[in-house]
């Protein structure tokens, strides 16, 4: 690990909505290229909290009760002649994504790869048990890295 790596970040202040930006894009990069192809054109936008349309569409309590969100169409339900009028968009939510880092304790980068992640296996329409698996594949390739 580098000493400006995320994992070895220590923060005196909130990660900015660019810093989590930054660690998005690391755990992107750990997603096997056989998969992360298929997300390149899947916008990931980091901001603050859900919109209140998001907050009433998914039944929230608090705007802390979502850590991310992706939008869009899962690629199994994709067709070749559908007319598309937006991009897919995965969205990381900074401030509750710091609301549980402060509770639980857990690493920020591996709870933002962590979010990430799960949002991504929803563009592929995958099951919680496929979503684990995808997890594991990218926590390999990011101590590869870092090795």
């Amino acid at each position: 690990m580098t000493a400006d790596s995320p994992q070895e970040r220590r923060f005196t202040t909130a990660p900015t909505i660019e810093e989590i930006e930054a660690m998005a894009a690391e755990a992107l990069a750990t997603i096997p290229i056989e998969l992360r192809r298929y997300v390149r054109n899947v916008v990931i936008r980091v901001e603050d909290f859900p919109d209140p349309d998001t907050e009433e569409e998914m039944g929230l309590d608090s705007p802390f009760d979502l850590l991310g969100l992706y939008r869009g169409v899962a690629l199994p339900h994709q067709g070749v002649g559908d007319v598309r009028h937006d991009v897919d968009m995965i969205f990381l939510y900074r401030r509750p994504l710091l609301d549980y880092w402060c509770e639980s304790g857990e690493d920020l980068a591996h709870l933002v790869r962590h979010v990430l992640i799960h949002e991504i296996g929803h563009h592929f329409g995958f099951s919680d048990e496929d979503m684990e698996t995808l997890e594991a594949m990218a926590d390999a390739e990011a101590a590869r890295r870092h090795a």
